[in-house]
């Protein structure tokens, strides 16, 4: 039996996809699996653990919690957007330097969502960047590096010193 298939056009990665897809493909399986963007990682698939972070319209947004054709006509950014050339973003080298990222389950999302944090919050405050990035969990560094690594981006690029 055939499966009806429904039509999506999007912007990936900067990139325009045309596909075909079954109008209940999830858009976590979309990117994982039709588009080969595995740096989205799977985790709970109800929305909580956060790992599954993506940028629609430079927002962050949980992929297992929506459809591909959800996305029809949106401009999406995975971590493989993010940077380019092999080059190390600002927030990527500071989760770096500063002991961000461990396991490295979380931080392709770590990176996504910060990466939203600071364009939108310039020079936001270590509140702010914990409520920002409260939607994904991190079993190991204990948050507070990743704090520290984003602080440290946005202070860095307004000229502020952290004590």
């Amino acid at each position: 039996m055939n499966e009806q298939l429904v039509r999506i056009e999007l912007r990936v990665n900067s990139e325009q996809i045309d596909a075909e897809i079954p109008p209940h493909r999830g858009l976590l399986e979309f990117l994982r699996e039709d588009l080969r963007l595995t740096g989205t990682k799977e985790g709970c698939e109800t929305g909580v653990c956060g790992i599954c972070t993506i940028l629609m319209d430079r927002e962050p947004v949980k992929a297992c919690l929506m459809l591909a054709v959800q996305a029809q006509g949106r401009d999406l950014c995975t971590i493989e957007g993010i940077g380019a050339d092999g080059v190390l973003t600002p927030i990527q080298d500071a989760l770096v330097r500063h002991g961000g990222i461990q396991c490295g389950i979380c931080t392709p999302a770590m990176v996504v969502t910060a990466t939203a944090l600071v364009e939108q919050m310039p020079a936001p405050s270590e509140d702010a960047v914990r409520e920002f990035m409260a939607g994904t969990l991190c079993r190991c560094t204990g948050y507070q590096k990743i704090v520290d690594a984003i602080l440290a981006v946005t202070q860095q690029a307004s000229g502020a010193a952290r004590p």
